[in-house]
């Protein structure tokens, strides 16, 4: 099993930057994909951004150029800083991992960007 616990959303105005973080816990050894989905208010989860072992990343569209995934293998963990933040960015986000075929989430952090 693989615990997921992340940290850094909360409150700002459009245009502001937010840096969430993840770490991972438990079973990490074997972890290959970790990754950012959101899920806006009466929509579904979407995937944001995500970044193999070996670095290879993806983003949707909307962030591209705006948002950074980022991963530290030895301390397990994942960010993801956020800048030019717009309103339609307000969601839970929520951090996951990807271990022998395995999806793990964490509990979901609150992004609210104000206009």
């Amino acid at each position: 099993q693989v615990q997921l616990v992340e940290s850094g959303g909360g409150l700002v105005q459009s245009g502001g930057s937010l840096r969430l973080s993840c770490v991972a816990s438990g079973s990490t050894s074997g972890i290959n994909g970790l990754g950012w989905y959101r899920r806006a208010p009466g929509k579904q989860r979407d995937l944001v951004a995500d970044i193999d072992r070996q670095g290879g990343t993806y983003y949707r569209d909307s962030v591209k150029g705006r948002f950074t995934i980022s991963r530290d293998n030895a301390q397990n963990t994942v960010n993801l800083q956020m800048n030019s933040l717009k309103p339609e960015d307000t969601a839970v986000y929520y951090c996951c991992a990807v271990r022998y075929g395995a999806t793990y989430w964490g509990q979901g952090t609150q992004v609210t960007v104000s206009s």
